[in-house]
C-alpha cells in the first residue's frame, strides 16, 4: 500500500540531516576511550539549550537526560521518592533533615559536602526568577555535618519530590561566578560534560571516578537538530544512535523496531490570555473552547498518536480520569463578531505549526478573525510569558519537575506563578492550588488536585486539546536507552551502543 505523499521522507530532507549532523559526530570515534570497551553515543536532541545549560532553566533536563548532574532525590515509575545524592532522610514539622552520601566527588575532583549542597540550594532559592520548582516555597538550607536541614515557610509535604527536580542538581562551588551557573566539569554523574558549543552541540566523556556503577559507554556526543524531519532522517541515515522526538509525521515510514511510543504526562495546551485582548471576556474564552475539535486535530496532525483531552492531566496519571467529574463553567459561550486574535507558537516541535494552523481554521469558522506567529521557541518564550498573545499553543509538561502536578498548576494558573501563559488571576482558584499543593502526599492531595483542575477549567483559562506520546528512535545497535515519560532520563550508565 502507498503511503500519503506527505509522510514521505525526502532524500533532499536525509541528505540535509547528513550534513547537519555529520559536523558533531565526524570525530566522535577518535575522542577520548572510544574504541577502547564501546562507542561513544551519538544523540540528537530536539531543543537547544536555552540558558547555556544552566540546571536553574529547562535546560536542567539535558544535564539529567545526560546523566551528567544529579539530585539529592530521584524518583522511581510510581513518582515516590528513592535516595540519589542523599541516603535518607525524615521530617520533623516545616524542616526535612537529609543525610549526605559519602564518597561521592564532582567533575573537578571536589568532595560533595553538606556545605555543597547547601550552596547549590541556596543558589536555586535565591535566584530570579526561580525555578518553576519553587514556584510559591520559600526554602532555606543548612548544613550539619554530614547531614543538611531544608526549612520551608509553610509545611510542605512534597519536599522530597521537589528536590528531586534536575533544576535542585547539586554542581560543584565552581559551577557558579555571579549571576551564571556553568556545569561544564561541575557535576557528579557517570558522565561529566566536558563541551558546550552554543547551541549546536556537546560532548561528554564518562566520569571514571563516579561513586556508582561505572557508565558502559565511554561518552556522548550531542548534536542539538531543532527540525523534526531532519532528526527522523538522521535515525534512518545512521547519523545518529540515539534520536529525541521522533515527529508523528515521520514515525509511519521509519522501521517500527526502533521506534518507542510511551504515553507521556505533556498536555498540548490552548492558554488564553485572560489579561487582555478579547480572551478577557469569559464568553469569548467559552466560545473558542467550543469552537476547538481536538479530535480533529488528534486524527489530521498527529495521526491518531495521541489522546483527546478530557481534562489538564492525561492518561500517564490513570488516577486523574478516575477522580475527575464534570466541570461547570463560569459563562457560556458568547457569539464571536469578527474580533482579531493572535495565536503565538513555536517551531521546535514539528506539530505545533500544524496545530495552530488547525486552530485558526476552526476558530475563524466561529467567528473570529486569526493571525499565526510561528518561530523557534527561545525566540518566542519571553513575548508569551509578558502577554503579547492572545493566545498560545503550548505543548506542556504537567508532571516535569516534581512528579507531582500541583507544581505545574501553579506555574501556570496561580496568581504569581512564574509560567502564566494566560495571565490569569483568580482568588478561587488560588484557593484550591493552595489546597493541592500543601495536602500531604497521596489519595487526599490527588484529590484537591483534580479539585484544582477543575476550578481552572471552569473559567476557560485553557483548553486542554490533547495528550502527547513520546516516539524516541534507538538504532539497532543501542542497548538500554531509556524510555522515560518525565523526560528525566535517556542516556544511563547502562546504555551503550553494540
Amino acid at each position: 500500500m502507498r503511503l500519503p505523499a506527505r509522510r514521505l521522507l525526502p532524500a533532499t530532507a536525509l541528505t540535509a540531516a547528513s550534513a547537519l549532523l555529520t559536523g558533531c559526530f565526524a570525530g566522535a570515534e577518535s575522542s577520548a576511550d572510544a574504541g577502547a570497551d564501546g562507542k561513544r553515543i551519538r544523540v540528537a536532541m530536539m531543543q537547544p539549550p536555552r540558558s547555556g545549560l544552566s540546571p536553574l532553566s529547562d535546560d536542567a533536563f539535558k544535564l539529567s537526560r545526560w546523566s551528567a548532574a544529579e539530585t539529592l532525590v530521584k524518583l522511581d515509575k510510581e513518582g515516590d521518592a528513592q535516595p540519589a545524592l542523599a541516603t535518607k532522610w525524615r521530617q520533623s514539622g516545616r524542616s526535612w533533615t537529609f543525610e549526605i552520601r559519602p564518597g561521592v566527588t564532582f567533575h573537578d575532583g571536589t568532595e560533595l559536602t553538606a556545605e555543597t549542597v547547601v550552596n547549590s540550594l541556596t543558589r536555586a532559592a535565591t535566584a530570579s526568577p526561580k525555578p518553576r520548582i519553587l514556584d510559591g516555597v520559600e526554602l532555606t538550607a543548612k548544613a550539619d555535618g554530614d547531614k543538611v536541614t531544608v526549612t520551608t515557610a509553610t509545611e510542605d509535604p512534597l519536599v522530597p519530590q521537589r528536590l528531586s527536580s534536575p533544576q535542585l542538581s547539586i554542581l560543584a562551588a565552581k559551577a557558579y561566578r555571579g549571576k551564571t551557573v556553568d556545569p561544564v566539569g561541575a557535576g557528579t554523574g557517570p558522565f561529566e560534560l566536558t563541551k558546550v558549543n552554543g547551541t549546536a552541540s556537546a560532548s561528554l566523556d564518562r566520569y571514571e571516578d563516579y561513586w556508582g556503577e561505572k557508565a558502559k559507554a565511554p561518552g556522548i556526543d550531542v548534536k542539538f537538530v531543532p527540525d523534526g524531519t531532519a532528526r527522523a532522517a538522521a535515525l534512518r541515515s545512521g547519523e545518529a544512535d540515539i534520536v529525541e522526538s521522533i515527529p508523528v509525521s515521520q514515525a509511519a515510514v521509519l522501521d517500527q523496531d526502533l521506534i518507542t511510543e510511551v504515553p507521556m504526562p505533556r498536555t498540548n495546551t490552548l492558554y488564553l490570555n485572560t489579561g487582555k485582548g478579547a480572551f478577557k471576556d469569559a464568553s469569548l474564552r467559552a466560545a473558542a473552547r467550543e469552537a476547538i475539535d481536538a479530535e480533529a486535530i488528534v486524527k489530521g496532525v498527529y495521526e491518531g498518536r495521541a489522546d483527546v483531552a478530557e481534562g489538564l492531566l492525561g492518561p500517564a496519571l490513570p488516577w486523574a480520569a478516575e477522580l475527575r467529574g464534570p466541570v461547570t463553567r463560569a459563562a457560556e459561550a458568547g457569539k464571536p463578531n469578527g474580533e482579531a486574535i493572535t495565536i503565538g507558537t513555536y517551531t521546535d516541535r514539528s506539530e505545533m505549526p500544524e496545530v495552530a494552523a488547525t486552530l485558526q481554521q476552526q476558530l475563524q469558522k466561529a467567528g473570529f478573525k486569526v493571525k499565526l506567529d510561528v518561530r523557534e521557541y527561545t525566540n518566542i518564550e519571553s513575548d508569551a510569558l509578558s502577554g503579547r498573545f492572545d493566545a498560545f499553543v503550548l505543548s506542556r509538561a504537567t508532571v516535569l519537575d516534581s512528579g507531582d502536578p500541583a507544581a505545574y498548576l501553579y506555574s501556570d494558573f496561580a496568581t504569581d506563578g512564574t509560567f502564566n501563559l494566560s495571565q490569569f488571576a483568580d482568588k478561587g482558584v488560588d484557593k484550591a492550588l493552595k489546597k493541592a499543593s500543601e495536602t500531604k502526599v497521596g489519595d487526599a492531595r490527588r484529590k484537591a488536585i483534580i479539585e484544582a483542575e477543575a476550578a481552572v477549567l471552569t473559567q476557560d483559562a485553557a483548553v486542554p486539546m490533547l495528550h502527547e506520546r513520546v516516539i524516541q528512535g534507538d538504532a539497532a545497535g543501542v542497548v538500554d536507552a531509556a524510555h522515560d515519560p518525565r523526560e528525566r532520563e535517556l542516556v544511563t550508565v547502562d546504555t551503550y551502543v553494540k
